[in-house]
């Protein structure tokens, strides 16, 4: 059985002060398809490339605690035959694996979805585990519709991710847990607020159910935020409170931390409201995942050419930048227009 004091050293070290965590699992479809919109040949070398651009960028340990990869990735290697899950080792930063295997329509729920992948994941940990991974991510999806989320999607969805977490734990993984609560739609922020804390609820009762250690997992959750397409006009300050007013009553205060999802913000939107939050209390560190918000304008400025990749790096810890000073109370609108600060 897993030492029970070294997941929590580790979850604590996903959410130490002034660091968060960069999700760079796109699976390969969906990493494909974001090359081809930069204009780069969605190729399995021009994937490897473009996360080696990513975690060789100097000094990303300073900001960044742990690095998020899908299963191609974590088998490939970078140019100075490291492994990634080695050369992450190196630089001081935790390699974490995405071991769902994608959301399927859920039977007698049109419209949503439950998150497969369990079958046969006790050896697939196990092999992750061997390959040097710390950590992993399940990540759950919640629709906010006409009549959703039912209360059929957050069981399944529930269930999932305590049967995840705790395979995670045995095998000596933390998990980072993570319902997702879609910003798609035209709600109101109250609405989010309301499925957040309906999701977080079950989620937590599953996890409790299967023996999960609370200060062995890394919550990853959405901000409450009104829906995309609602005219709903918000401050940080709004989203701020509302997020930590809706977590406060139905997260356990052992979890080690909550890493945010950006779900589909602007860069600059997500960072402030993550710096918003630094000025309230809370009993757990408020901390990022960003995945989009971190790495697409380091995509940009890369467009897969090798003589760019210093271009991209410099993007990269540019949002790095930004977001470790949200934590700090360091942030300002200035600094998102200061590249080389």
């Amino acid at each position: 059985m897993t030492d029970v004091t070294d997941l929590a050293r580790t979850a604590a070290a996903m959410v130490a002060p002034g660091k968060g965590i960069l999700a760079a699992d796109e699976s390969i479809k969906t990493m494909s398809a974001r090359l081809e919109k930069a204009g780069v040949a969605p190729t399995e070398e021009n994937r490897r490339a473009y996360r080696e651009m990513l975690v060789t960028t100097p000094g990303l340990a300073e900001g960044i605690s742990g690095v998020i990869l899908c299963d191609e990735t974590f088998r490939q290697s970078l140019s100075d035959g490291s492994t990634f899950p080695e050369g992450l080792t190196q630089r001081g930063m935790l390699p974490g694996i995405k071991v769902d295997t994608g959301a399927k329509p859920l039977a007698g729920a049109p419209g949503e979805t439950v998150t497969e992948g369990l079958d046969g994941l006790r050896e697939r940990l196990a092999e992750y585990v061997a390959l040097g991974a710390r950590f992993a991510k399940w990540r759950a999806v919640i629709v906010i519709g006409d009549g959703r989320p039912t209360q059929r999607a957050l069981r399944a969805n529930a269930h999932a991710l305590a049967r995840y977490a705790a395979l995670c734990q045995e095998a000596g993984l933390v998990p980072i847990v993570e319902p997702e609560v879609l910003m798609d739609g035209a709600h109101p922020m109250s609405r989010c607020a309301a499925v957040t804390s309906a999701t977080l609820l079950e989620v937590f009762a599953e996890l409790r159910d299967f023996g999960v250690q609370l200060d062995g997992i890394v919550l990853k959750p959405n901000m409450v935020v009104p829906g995309k397409d609602s005219a709903e006009d918000v401050t940080p300050e709004d989203v701020a409170r509302a997020t930590v007013d809706t977590l406060r009553p139905v997260v356990p205060e052992e979890v080690a931390g909550i890493a945010f999802l950006s779900g589909g913000q602007s860069a600059a939107q997500a960072t402030a409201n993550l710096a918003a939050m630094q000025q309230l209390q809370a009993p757990w560190p408020l901390t990022f995942s960003f995945g989009r918000a971190l790495v697409d304008p380091a995509l940009a400025a890369w467009k897969g050419d090798p003589q760019r990749v210093a271009d991209g790096q410099q993007a990269l810890a540019h949002r790095v930048r930004c977001n470790t000073a949200a934590l700090k109370g360091d942030y300002t609108e200035e600094l998102e227009h200061d590249r080389v600060a």
